[in-house]
């Protein structure tokens, strides 16, 4: 792909040839993100004033902005220092006053002499029962009203950035647009009733009302469906990029997965077996499998994992799963354990802690391929690590490993085949932005056995009925966790409320029964507070949320989380998810301060109505944005300048389909509107994609 197309030239030339742009202006617009008159085309106004002309400020919506037609009459100067300037003027049915503050009296007689009919606009208010229109945002002589839009457009700015130096430039930046052939397929364009790109930029910047700055405007929504498709695009040409790039042939002969199967107390559900097939067949393909196993809590990952690393030892090869810290590296294999040993294969664990000798001993049986499955930290990716011949990296929790590490990984084995875990569901839009270069794999059903939670909310006022409920729960031999709050955003404050509530629930339910985690303690503290937790040496633990993800312990049956209402949905799902692992009926007790917003309360009833953890992402996309949802500044999503990924979820899907059909048709963009593609990629600034095409 050479450089950038000539018919561009014009969007993407220096800001300081634009009306009104000087080195000040450009500097400041760059807060904004906007180094080019490209940047200021897509940044649409959000909202519009009604400039429209009325013939008085009677029956206007006051306080609001008012254009109306007047008569100048009387100027009043200032009877004091400080006082303000005003000058009486009369609308077609009543008088009202313009007001000014540090006024220059010479300059307003010009502007408004007495007699002269004027087009003013701005905002007026009612003092003491009289319209008053102070300093008006226009003042224009009559048969020039025509240069007042009837609804200004309002953009986002920032310091040292006006409302008219941004109309300015976006009118001098609107006259460069050029006349690009359509790369949209045209019948999407004609069922959807769209506007030429150009036609839908102009159309975007001249609001007529206020249903054309909402999403779903025709012209809105193409630019915003050529955001996605361009984002779309890059990720389908990595997947064909990757796709050519030589995979290993895993091809299993099933005698090691039937004997865990035979082993299982239960069978697979559909969704495991289904998840299963998908990832066997990809494994037996040539290319490169880089699929994602998104499944819910307790969906039952671990299994469809093991199955993918029994694969490619019965193809005579090794797997390693990766987990983003120790405690669930080490989870991870007290959860394979049982698995490798039905299934007679070598399980090993490399963490950061392996030292000296013992490191090295793992490490040559890693090399001569002693060890057949690896479970372990990122320790897995330093450089004196090598296996005899690894096929398939397992990575857990995605969005803890960006693409950077998926790349390492790959490196790690030519050819190894990526299966990426996370227990987080995504809500579909948003899977699609971050893993759209993957093929997904989901798990929305709960094997049998997994009994439901019941959800209850309390207020923090009934702490001590709670208590006292645990403690009748802890003769039984029963097992809880008590989550504290994230206080401030300090670690030693949320300490102090921890430690609080572990001496109080010492005193109340006896010293040997409680136990503390936190996220300041050290390594083997922590893991010894874990493990006399797991080994029911103490029922309660006390914990910060170092416990949010992947903790198995069967026998804890109680969940109680305190100031519930400051957590977020996915979080509140996730810490439940601890709980209903084994045999005993499980219980959930939110606890709020009253009184509780609207937020928190919707939060909290929708954990009390469902345990689907893909309807509670939706309903967390809907409350929070897509930005929050996964944290924008590690989640990799992509930063997109007009679409809205929460309210324009759809039209995701769609970009993606019509991309990835777009380059089976065309893998080198050759066509007309292949041509016109390109075009689009430029104009959205993927033309790193396109040189990092071999990134996935």
């Amino acid at each position: 792909m050479s450089g950038r197309p000539e018919a561009l030239f014009p969007l993407f030339a220096d800001l300081k040839g634009l009306d009104g742009v000087g080195p000040k202006t450009a500097q400041a617009l760059e807060q904004l993100n906007i180094v080019a008159p490209r940047d200021l085309l897509f940044t649409l106004p959000h909202s519009a004033v009604d400039r429209r002309l009325r013939s008085s400020v009677l029956g206007a919506d006051l306080p609001g902005i008012v254009t109306v037609d007047i008569t100048v009459g009387q100027h009043r100067a200032p009877p004091k220092r400080g006082a303000p300037y005003r000058i009486e003027v009369d609308d077609a049915e009543t008088r009202f006053q313009l007001v000014f503050f540090h006024a220059r009296p010479e300059y307003l007689l010009k502007q408004l002499p007495y007699g002269e009919r004027r087009v003013v606009s701005g905002r007026v208010e009612l003092f003491d029962g009289v319209p008053q229109m102070v300093h008006p945002d226009h003042i224009l002589e009559l048969g020039t009203g025509e240069g007042l839009p009837d609804f200004e457009p309002v953009y986002p700015l920032t310091a040292g950035v006006t409302q008219r130096i941004m109309t300015r430039a976006v009118a001098d930046a609107l006259t460069r647009l050029p006349e690009l052939a359509e790369w949209i397929d045209p019948e999407q364009r004609k069922r959807e009733g769209w506007p030429g790109w150009a036609e839908a930029v102009r159309q975007a910047h001249d609001p007529q009302g206020v249903a054309a700055l909402a999403p779903t405007d025709p012209a809105r929504a193409r630019l915003a469906y050529d955001e996605l498709m361009a984002h779309q695009m890059t990720l389908a040409l990595a997947r064909a990029e990757r796709r050519r790039s030589r995979g290993l042939v895993s091809v299993g002969d099933g005698r090691l997965r039937s004997k865990v199967l035979k082993s299982l107390p239960y069978r697979p559900t559909g969704a495991q077996n289904r998840a299963m097939a998908e990832i066997a067949s990809d494994m037996e393909q040539p290319e490169k499998m880089n699929r994602l196993l998104q499944g819910d809590v307790g969906a039952g990952k671990t299994l469809v994992a093991f199955m993918a690393l029994l694969i490619a030892v019965e193809a005579g090869g090794q797997g390693v799963m990766m987990a983003p810290t120790e405690i669930l590296a080490r989870q991870h294999l007290e959860g394979l354990q049982p698995m490798a040993e039905s299934a007679g294969v070598v399980l090993e664990l490399l963490t950061g802690r392996d030292k000296g000798r013992e490191r090295e001993a793992k490490l040559a049986a890693l090399a001569r391929g002693d060890i057949q499955i690896l479970v372990g930290t990122h320790a897995v990716f330093q450089k004196d690590v090598v296996f005899q011949d690894l096929r398939l990296a397992i990575v857990d929790e995605q969005h803890r490993f960006g693409v950077r590490q998926r790349l390492e990984l790959g490196q790690k084995g030519q050819g190894a085949d990526v299966l990426v875990m996370t227990a987080t569901p995504i809500p579909r839009s948003l899977a699609l932005a971050q893993y759209g270069d993957m093929d997904v794999s989901i798990l929305d059903e709960k094997p049998p056995g997994r009994k439901p939670i019941k959800t209850a909310l309390l207020s923090t006022e009934r702490m001590d009925e709670v208590i006292e409920h645990l403690r009748r729960a802890i003769a039984e031999g029963r097992q809880a966790y008590w989550v504290c709050p994230l206080v401030e955003e300090s670690e030693a404050s949320d300490l102090i409320a921890a430690e609080a509530r572990f001496k109080r629930l010492r005193a109340v339910l006896g010293e040997e029964h409680v136990g503390l985690v936190h996220g300041q303690m050290p390594h083997d503290q922590k893991d010894a507070a874990m493990a006399d937790f797991v080994a029911g040496r103490i029922s309660v633990l006390v914990a910060t949320t170092v416990i949010e993800v992947g903790v198995n312990v069967p026998n804890a049956s109680i969940m109680v989380i305190e100031r519930a209402e400051i957590f977020g949905l996915a979080q509140l799902h996730q810490l439940r998810g601890r709980v209903g692992r084994g045999d005993a009926a499980s219980t959930c007790l939110l606890m709020y301060q009253p009184p509780l917003a609207e937020g928190g309360l919707k939060r909290l009833t929708t954990l009390r109505e469902t345990e689907d953890g893909f309807r509670i992402s939706e309903v967390d996309l809907e409350m929070r944005g897509a930005g929050d949802l996964i944290g924008t500044a590690q989640s990799g999503l992509p930063q997109f300048r007009v679409a809205d990924l929460e309210r324009q979820a759809g039209l995701m899907a769609v970009a993606q389909s019509d991309a990835r059909k777009l380059l089976a048709g065309d893998p080198k963009l050759k066509s007309d509107r292949g041509k016109a593609a390109r075009h689009l990629l430029w104009l959205m600034r993927q033309d790193e994609a396109i040189r990092l095409i071999g990134v996935g």
